[in-house]
């Protein structure tokens, strides 16, 4: 796993994942509604722990992993996690995406985790751009992409809209950061 620093907003932390979230994730993860547009192994509790065991112990390169979230004020409460990891595990596009408990939904917590990842990628890492796909029915995450400053580039034949931001677009004046 590669050293990624810890993110503090106005009521979140964002601290890399680390195996101590794994249960937290995994009872995210048992939440149908939670995964409904993400496939995955969540039906097989075997497959499903060693899916995110692996995930949270991969090293997707240089600055690029998973966070963990966390409310600011009750700093044992996990609310999700966001990602910035090469596009299917290969790239050469690299994705941002973000998955929250259902309790956290509809509280600006996705828009506000993802702010300071989007920053770290274009100024630190010096990305020159990065994508999220998302499902045509996630209608919520479409709207993250959205207000953090994505576009929909693509209609891909599948279930998925690509989103994109380049670094032009994260420069240009006026776009909402927050």
């Amino acid at each position: 796993m590669t050293d990624l620093p810890t993110f503090h907003t106005k009521r979140l932390v964002l601290r890399p994942r680390a195996m101590a979230d794994l249960n937290a994730c995994l009872a995210m993860d048992r939440d149908t509604e939670v995964t409904r547009f993400v496939a995955g192994p969540w039906d097989d509790p075997a497959r499903h722990a060693a899916f995110v065991r692996e995930r949270i112990a991969a090293d997707f390169g240089r600055g690029l992993g998973y966070w963990s979230v966390f409310d600011r004020h009750e700093p044992h409460r996990f609310l999700g996690w966001v990602l910035l990891i090469p596009r299917d595990g290969s790239g050469p596009d690299i994705e941002i995406g973000w998955r929250f408990i259902r309790q956290a939904w509809g509280r600006g917590f996705a828009t506000e985790a993802t702010l300071p990842v989007v920053a770290y990628a274009f100024v630190a890492l010096g990305l020159e751009r990065i994508v999220a796909d998302i499902a045509v029915g996630n209608a919520g995450s479409m709207k993250v992409a959205r207000k953090i400053g994505m576009r929909a580039a693509v209609h891909e034949a599948g279930p998925d809209v690509l989103f994109v931001m380049t670094r032009a677009d994260y420069a240009r004046p006026g776009r909402g950061r927050g």
